[in-house]
């Protein structure tokens, strides 16, 4: 499992992705913007529900200081495009069934619930400078009060 580490080349990345008028989607064709690519559990599930409109609530915002968000999960793209419908998201929702993109990121790792151990995607935002480096990784995510705590970041840097 490899660790993103601030200040390294973010790891280039083709995915699918729905909301983009370009699919499959490069992290390299953002060179010169802010990227912020938040890693989510699940489609429909409450927290990933609450963390994908609040970033959709603040886009004009993170716009303003050049940055685009994009959301990744292990999700196929039917299950983003239903997603996205729902709760009127209208940002690149990043499809990596494999899982590796999020290997490459090191937010798959082991999760426990009631006891039970499984594989999972760890709540992670990863703020990517225009350069293409890792400016700052927000590991274990907490959904309440994240999203301004990355635009507070962003704001500082841009």
């Amino acid at each position: 499992m490899v660790a993103i580490i601030e200040g390294q080349a973010a790891p280039d990345f083709e995915l699918g992705a729905v909301n983009s008028p370009q699919t499959p989607l490069k992290l390299a064709d953002f060179k010169g913007r802010w990227v912020v690519l938040y890693f989510y559990p699940k489609d429909m599930t409450s927290g990933c529900t609450s963390e994908a409109k609040d970033f959709q609530a603040h886009l004009e915002d993170f716009a303003r200081h050049g940055a685009v968000v994009f959301g990744v999960s292990r999700d196929s793209l039917a299950s983003h495009e239903k997603f996205a419908e729902k709760n009127a998201l209208t940002f690149p929702l990043l499809s990596d069934e494999d899982g590796a993109v999020c290997e490459e990121y090191g937010v798959y790792k082991e999760k426990t619930m009631y006891g039970r151990s499984y594989m999972g995607i760890w709540r992670t935002t990863v703020l990517i400078d225009p350069e293409g480096n890792v400016a700052k990784v927000y590991p274990k995510v907490k959904v309440t009060g994240h999203v301004a705590q990355v635009l507070k970041e962003l704001q500082k840097r841009s």
